[in-house]
């Protein structure tokens, strides 16, 4: 990935006509400002790590797996927000890590944890770097130095157990080698976060990542049966039991979701199934979303099993339902709401599901569009975000966020959270395009996840920080979890008082300080601050990102 966009320039949208048209008449986007980045243009903050630490950390990893070269501190930085990639363009200095180190085994990793933790050095666990929430933004607080702890070395496939479907992955593959390696042997992970290019098997269990498939396959943290975790107090493996045990509480549910901050993910065994015989596909569209979702509602509690449901509001249905070409032309855009269905397995048994899933459907007023619609949405399920490297780039404001909700709660939330980015972006009278959609089921309710369009104002940085601390404080107030699959990083600490009440917070803060005494380990990050080395590192923004995330699963 490009330190400055989601993807790769090879994979850039460039806007249409009609979409450029549309961004500058109707919502007040001056498209014929320049907002691209030069790399060489680009003010990194200078590496605080001293000559004994380098040759100390160097002689751990090996000299030539410590690099401060400036394009790998860059590469590892930000992540890829809006607020991340509207940093690189504000043209100000931007903390960088001092320095990169790849190990290559737990040994390695503990070595350098507990020189760290020594030498006041924080250290930031870093995979994919698909962080959209400021998870891998070094922090460096009370610490003298920062580095970036990349995880690409390992990368191996171990303990396959096709009896079982069990296999171990290490944490830094990507989604698409795990799944190539997996295919090797016949078998499929199945989890399809729209970070699935570029993110990795390590931070999809640190982030919680849920994946486009999880009607059918569940949520990350539902496909993991054990973890290999390295602290600075040692190595432990939660979950190798046995499939379910008695035994006390879950430890594996300590590590998941604690992106980074209690210890460094090496490796994790997880729920593998055969290669699917076949995929059916097909969608509909609702006259409400009120009718859709309700019909989502009885799919997923009568278990009729598609692997993939989803709905779109109104004007996300219109978008998807016309071509690139035609957006902003036409006076006669679609109507309804768009759901689309996917269904994997055998031949019988997607069949079966889909006559149910079907039927269901139609009975709560959904009509059929076909396959077409449901193809197109899988084919292009992974490139919304390099789109909006375009949209940045012409000068518009674009950026996602999710929460979810109980299903009789739904409406109450999806209002309030469109009125907060509506009252918040529209001070000057043009046009805020926020769309939403239902991408992840639950018997008692779903996620809703919203895009949102908008002009940048002369301070783009501060008008999206002011915008989300309004819809954060929305979403509180009406009901929703503050993230359901993007995980807390930095912008949503300082709601996890709220979220999980000053007891949780504090039972957090005790973990930490056990596998983290000093509290080098991702600092600043999933705990709001307070007493203890372990909360006191969330001050100053200091050099490294810290996340392995595939947290931008949408």
């Amino acid at each position: 990935m490009r330190f400055d966009l989601w993807g790769t320039r090879d994979e850039a949208k460039p806007l249409s006509p009609s979409i450029t048209k549309l961004l500058s008449r109707v919502m007040g986007v001056d498209t014929d400002r320049d907002n691209t980045v030069e790399a060489d243009r680009i003010v990194l903050s200078e590496s605080r790590l001293g000559e004994a630490a380098k040759a100390a950390l160097g002689k751990i990893v090996g000299e030539a797996k410590l690099t401060q070269d400036r394009d790998q501190r860059m590469a590892r930085a930000r992540g890829k927000s809006s607020l991340d990639l509207l940093e690189w363009r504000a043209g100000e200095e931007i903390s960088a890590p001092d320095a990169v180190l790849a190990p290559g085994s737990e040994e390695e990793i503990l070595a350098i944890l507990e020189y760290c933790s020594d030498n006041r050095i924080a250290v930031v666990p870093f995979g994919g770097g698909t962080s959209v929430v400021g998870g891998i933004n070094p922090a460096r607080g009370e610490f003298d130095a920062v580095v970036s702890l990349d995880l690409r070395r390992f990368d191996a496939i171990e303990d396959v157990d096709p009896v079982s479907g069990l296999a171990t992955l290490g944490a830094g593959l990507s989604g698409p080698h795990a799944e190539m390696l997996l295919a090797d042997r016949g078998l499929q992970l199945g989890h399809f976060p729209q970070s699935f290019p570029y993110a990795t098997i390590g931070g999809f269990a640190v982030t919680r990542s849920a994946g486009q498939n999880s009607a059918g396959y569940g949520r990350f943290d539902d496909m993991v049966r054990e973890l290999t975790i390295v602290t600075p107090r040692g190595v432990f493996h939660p979950g190798k039991q046995s499939p379910a045990s008695a035994a006390g509480p879950d430890l594996k549910e300590i590590v998941m979701g604690s992106e980074g901050t209690f210890g460094v993910v090496t490796r994790v065994r997880v729920h593998v199934h055969p290669i699917p015989q076949v995929k059916r596909y097909e969608a509909f569209v609702f006259p409400s979303f009120a009718e859709g979702a309700n019909a989502l509602r009885e799919v997923e509690q009568q278990g009729t099993g598609p692997t993939v449901i989803r709905l779109s509001d109104e004007i996300e249905s219109a978008i998807n339902l016309t071509s690139s070409d035609a957006i902003g032309e036409s006076s006669q855009a679609p109507q309804g709401c768009l759901c689309i269905t996917v269904f994997e397995g055998t031949f019988e048994h997607a069949a079966s599901r889909h006559e149910e899933t079907r039927n269901l459907i139609l009975a709560n007023g959904g009509v059929s569009a076909g396959e077409a619609p449901a193809r197109k949405w899988e084919e292009g399920r992974f490139g919304a975000p390099v789109l909006r490297d375009s949209l940045l780039d012409a000068g518009a404001l674009c950026e996602t966020l999710e929460t979810a909700t109980d299903w009789s709660n739904v409406p109450r939330l999806k209002a309030a959270v469109g009125d907060a980015l509506a009252t918040a972006l529209n001070d000057s009278g043009t046009m805020v395009l926020v769309m939403c959609h239902i991408s992840h089921v639950y018997a008692t309710g779903c996620s809703l996840y919203f895009t949102i369009v908008a002009a940048q104002d002369d301070n783009p940085l501060e008008q999206w920080r002011a915008a989300k601390k309004k819809v954060s404080q929305a979403i509180e107030a009406n009901g929703g979890t503050i993230t359901h699959h993007h995980a807390v990083g930095t912008d949503h600490m300082p709601y996890m008082t709220d979220e999980i009440e000053p007891l949780g917070v504090e039972l957090l803060r005790g973990i930490k300080r056990t596998l983290d005494p000093a509290g080098i380990l991702n600092p600043g990050k999933l705990l709001p601050a307070g007493s203890g080395k372990c909360a006191s590192a969330s001050g100053e923004s200091g050099t490294g990102q810290a996340g392995t995330s595939g947290s931008s699963a949408r």
